[in-house]
Order: structure tokens, then sequence, then C-alpha cells
């Protein structure tokens, strides 16, 4: 399981983070304060860590300087130009100001763990998996065959997992924006992916809105 460690002293903050982190199926582990964070990252290795500038004693720039090139995401109220280019120039892999949406720290998570490629290339709950790589589905073993969209929703759903997306959104991230409006689309396309999965029940319907991919792990 990936594993991150959240740098933040501020504490409903933190406790904050770790729930939606988690939420996705992270392991999380939270520090306070940027010695201990130090301390954390010399006694086990992080796929990433998400870290605030403004800590007590040590601030987030010196306890960047013992990551070990462990990809880092800047979580800090501070947001001039300066203390942006510091950070980008000491290792950062991304810099998200304060207040922020917790789906685009979400998203900012994927997209720097997919990007330093320590994000595992496949995803398996129960008896399905998918290759990320191949763009492939495994039932008990066995391929599933998938349309290209088919594949993009599923995708889509397992990177947002445990979250509830809209159809329109749903139709924004699969078939883009220039795409005729029918939310009929998604409705289709997911019955045909709870019936080839068995995830009648993994697959949930959210009532006047869309749809989430529960799991567990």
């Amino acid at each position: 399981m990936t594993s991150i460690l959240i740098v933040e002293d501020e504490v409903a903050i933190n406790e904050l983070v770790k729930r939606n982190l988690q939420l996705v199926g992270y392991h999380c582990t939270s520090v306070f304060d940027g010695k201990t964070a130090i301390s954390e990252m010399q006694r086990q290795s992080y796929d990433l860590i998400v870290l605030d500038i403004m800590l007590p004693g040590l601030d987030g720039f010196e306890v960047i300087k013992h990551a070990n090139e462990t990809p880092t995401i800047f979580l800090t109220a501070k947001n001039n130009l300066p203390d942006r280019i510091k950070g980008f120039s000491m290792g950062a892999d991304d810099y998200l100001t304060k207040p922020f949406e917790m789906l685009e720290l979400l998203a900012r998570v994927e997209a720097v763990l997919r990007r330093t490629q320590k994000n595992r290339n496949y995803f398996e709950v129960g008896d399905v998996k998918i290759d990320f790589n191949s763009h492939q589905v495994y039932l008990n073993g066995q391929l599933v065959e998938c349309t290209p969209k088919e594949y993009e929703l599923l995708e889509v759903l397992v990177n947002n997992r445990n979250i509830a997306l809209s159809r329109e959104r749903l139709l924004d991230l699969v078939w883009g924006y220039d795409f005729e409006r029918d939310s009929r689309t998604i409705d289709v396309h997911i019955q045909k992916l709870r019936k080839k999965l068995g995830w009648e029940d993994v697959i949930k319907t959210i009532y006047k809105l869309g749809y989430r991919l529960e799991v567990l792990q």
C-alpha cells in the first residue's frame, strides 16, 4: 500500500488530510513538527510527503533537505512567488496553498505519485485486478473484454474511489467537454461494468448525483 507522511502542525488540517487520503486507499502517518518529521523519515521510507512550511522548530524548508528525494507536496499558507520558487528549487514536486479543496489535493497526490512512478501500476480489489500499464481488466484471473470508454470510466472511478462523482463530472473526465450531454451514457456504461465485474454492490448509485466506487483498502 502506498505510504504517505503528513507533516502539518494544525491538528484539524492534519486529521482532515489523513482521513481523506486513507479513505481513498493510502496508508498515512501524521506528525506535527519538523524534528519529528525528520526522525520519522529516518525510521522508514515513504512514497510521498505532504509538508507544511510553517512548522514549530524546524520549518518545511529544513525538513525537505532530509527527504532523500522522496516526492513532496508543500501544503502551506505561504503563497508568495519567492516561497514557491524556493520550494521548487529545493525539490518539491508540487505546491498547494491554503485554503484548499480536498479534491484538488487528492488529484495532486495521485498525479505526483504517477509522475514519480511510486504508485502501484495496478489496482486490485476482491477478484478484480486492473492493470494500468496494459489497460486490461481481469476477473478471477480471466481477461474481461472492455470497450475503451468502459475502461476509461473504470479507471476514473478507481482513481477517485470512495468519492462521489456526478454524471456531469464523469462525462467531462471520460468523454470530454465537447461531448453532447446525455447522462444516460454514464448509466449504460456503469451497468455494463457492474455486470462484467460483478460489482453491483461496489459501484454505488448516489441518489440525484451520480456514482461512487466504494472499496475498503
